[in-house]
Parts: structure tokens; sequence; C-alpha cells
């Protein structure tokens, strides 16, 4: 097929009725329950930048685009979806005639909508282009063959980037039609419900998909896609048997410490840089993040063992090794899921005594700690003694504590520490 093939192939009308249907099914798309990231979207309408969203596959870029066309207007944006097999064969360089069939068809408009666009060879030159020209582009594209970290790196600098996320506790009660309680004046009963509805959130996840369609295993299809078709592929990875493995641990393991010399010899790769590699192949496929020590050496952050953690307590449920939906480890993912949605800036912290606190955020000095319940004493003794070492090692007057209740806060040593409920916290977190 030759670069001028596509032009070639179809006549003006033809790609004018195309663009036509891509519209139509788009605009018809159903938008779903609103998205956070749909304000930070509107947010970026004003720099004459591209933006960029990405995310896990099937988490709902499509869909968050089609909520921004409804707030933008029928009348006031164009769009154009690369994965249709009518437009194989584009190149960059078609772009014009492109713009010309979309002008002559709607109008002029200033708004360009686009869904997969690694698709087509060089696209970011296009993008580039008319944005000198005064237009504005939202951008989707999939892990396929351009993973959607690397979206914003072709803009080099013309982009304002958008992560899209699963669900929210909060976005997950409106999907699943639950009720929100008045966490003003809730209830006895509010606070049993939400406690279950933190429980299903655990077990289920936030994957649009899966949710909608329990009965089909569309989370293990979503996992080998990004497994096999977005990382094995497309770095021609010849230990598939490897990666495979060291995938499963990672994802069977949520909130653990790991080693990257302790990973080598588990799985009997050659190379400390090979399981570097691999690690980043699936954090940059949004299966995973790694999470680096709090420490003013940044060799020693370096160094030091990471904390993994799944990009969604589902997933990793239904892919990993079974275990408890009321474990620790899947409260702790969520409490982490919910920060990063906010700050890339998050560590773990160890004192110098030795006692682990699960998330220190520098920026607000935040000291965060994660436990299932405050039941046992024992329990109690170590978490306190976490944060008051912590506290004092940081110098830092409060922290907090995310369990099943509400407490009252604890003053230790001078420093307060706060008790929330973390279904609560989530839900206003969100």
């Amino acid at each position: 097929m030759t670069e001028s093939s596509w032009k070639e192939k179809w006549t003006k009308e033809q790609i004018k009725v195309m663009l036509s249907e891509q519209f139509q099914a788009f605009w018809q798309l159903d938008p779903g329950i609103e998205r956070t990231q749909l304000a930070e979207i509107e947010r970026a309408a004003a720099p004459p930048h591209a933006v960029t969203i990405s995310g896990l596959r099937r988490v709902g870029k499509s869909t968050l685009l089609a909520q921004l066309a409804h707030r933008l207007g029928e009348n006031h944006f164009y769009y154009v979806n690369f994965e249709d097999d009518r437009l194989l064969g584009f190149q960059a360089e078609d772009a014009n005639d492109l713009y010309q069939a979309l002008l002559e068809l709607f109008g002029e408009r200033k708004v360009f909508v686009i869904d997969e666009v690694q698709n087509i060879p060089g696209w970011e030159h296009f993008v580039r282009r008319f944005l000198d020209m005064g237009f504005k582009f939202y951008i989707t594209g999939s892990n396929a063959s351009l993973l959607s970290r690397e979206l914003g790196s072709r803009l080099t600098g013309r982009y304002v980037p958008v992560e899209l996320f699963p669900f929210s506790f909060r976005e997950f009660l409106e999907f699943r039609q639950l009720p929100f309680p008045d966490l003003n004046r809730p209830t006895t009963i509010d606070l049993a419900r939400l406690q279950q509805s933190l429980d299903e959130y655990l077990h289920l996840g936030g994957i649009p998909d899966p949710l909608k369609y329990p009965e089909l295993p569309l989370l293990r299809t979503l996992y080998d896609d990004v497994l096999y078709r977005d990382i094995a592929t497309r770095y021609r990875i010849e230990e598939v048997r490897a990666l495979k493995e060291l995938a499963f641990y990672l994802m069977s393991n949520p909130t653990g410490q790991v080693s990257f010399n302790k990973l080598k010899d588990q799985f009997h790769l050659g190379s400390v840089n090979t399981i570097k590699n691999y690690i980043e192949y699936l954090e940059n496929s949004w299966l995973i993040f790694t999470l680096n020590v709090y420490d003013y050496s940044i060799k020693r952050q370096q160094i030091a063992a990471k904390k993994i953690y799944p990009i969604d307590t589902g997933l990793a449920r239904a892919i990993g090794f079974s275990f408890s939906p009321n474990t620790g480890k899947l409260r702790e993912t969520a409490a982490f899921l919910a920060l990063r949605r906010h700050t890339k800036e998050i560590y773990y912290y160890t004192t110098p005594t030795g006692y682990e606190v699960d998330f220190y955020l520098p920026e607000s000095r935040q000291l965060i700690q994660v436990t299932q319940h405050l039941d046992n004493p024992a329990t109690r003794e170590r978490e306190l003694r976490a944060l008051t070492d912590a506290m004092h090692s940081l110098k830092i007057e409060k922290s907090l504590i995310l369990t099943d209740a509400n407490a009252n806060p604890i003053e230790e040593n001078g420093g307060t520490i706060t008790i929330r409920s973390l279904a609560e916290w989530l839900l206003e977190d969100s």
C-alpha cells in the first residue's frame, strides 16, 4: 500500500459519508456517569495546547471524550476515530484533505476530538501544525502500538496531560446507583450500607465494562491484552513466561515491597535491568504503580525496595491469588489510588527505628496509615508507634489513620493523630 493510497481509494463524497457516520455514532454514545476528570479537561480548554487523555485500556477514555463533546455542543467540534478500517493507509500528510472534507461537511469549527490517534504515523506533526493555526485538540490513544503515557511526549511541551483512572468510590456508587449517605448526620444504617458498598468496591473494582457485564471474563481479557499485545509484542519479549509470572506475582501481592535483585533470582532472569524494564513496561501500561521510599538521598530512594500497587482492586483480585475482600491490602490500595488521582508525589516512609508508614506526601507534609481496624491492642500500638516515630523524625505535628470507623483523635508526644473511616474519606476525597 503506497502512501497516497488512502485518498486515491475514496472519493470526497465517500470520505464525507464516513466522517458523518463517525460523528453521529460518537454523538449518540451513552455518556454514562460524569467522570471527575471532566472538570480537569474543561479547565484545560483555554491554553493553546492539546489535551491528551491517558489511562488503562477500557477505562472509559472514549466515554470521557463523549462527555466533553456534549459540554462543547454538537456544532462546535470535529470528531475523527482513526480506529475505523476505512482510514487504513491514512498518512499525516493527508490531514489537509481530511480537514477540507470536515470543513465542507460541518462548516468551520476550531476543536478536534480524536480517538485512537496512534494509528497514524507521524500524527504529532499535523497536530502541532493545526495547533499553530489556532485549533484545539482533545486526543486519546490506546496502548497497543503507542503507550498512552507517551502521547504527550510526541508533542514536546504543547500538551496538557489528563490521567483517567478506574472509577473512584464516589463514581462507583453513582454507577451502581447506590445511595449516598449524609456524612454530616449519618445514621447507623447509613454507615453500615456505606461499609457494605466499600466492600463491594474493593471486591469488584472500578473498571466500567466488567461492572456492567459481570457474567463475562472481561478483566482477564483486559489483562491478557495488556500483557501480550501491549507489552510482549511491542517490546519483542522472548521470555514471555517470565513476564507473565512476574506480573502475576506483583498482582498477587498488592502493597508489598519488592527488591529487584530478589526478583531477578526468583524468576531466573540474568539481569536486574531486565526486571527493571519489565516492571517499567507494566507501569507504563497502567497495570501497576511503583512507590519509592522517602529519603533525602535520591540514590537511596532508587536502590531501596519499591512498593507495588495495582491500578484496580477488582483486577488484582481477578488475576492474582484470591484473598479476602476485607483484607487490609485492598484497603491500602484503594487509599493509594485515591491519593494518586491528585498527585504523583507519594512515598512510603521508614522511620529511623524501622517502623513503616504507608504514605508520606511531602508537598502537604501528610502522613497516612491504613489499617483494617484498631480493635486489636497490638495493632493499635504498632500503628501509633509508626506514626509518632515518623512525626518526630519529620517534625510533623499531625497525621492520619484510615480504618473502619471514625474515632476521637489521639494526642501523642505533642502531635495529633486523626482517625477516619476509610469509606467516608474515600467518598469525600473523590
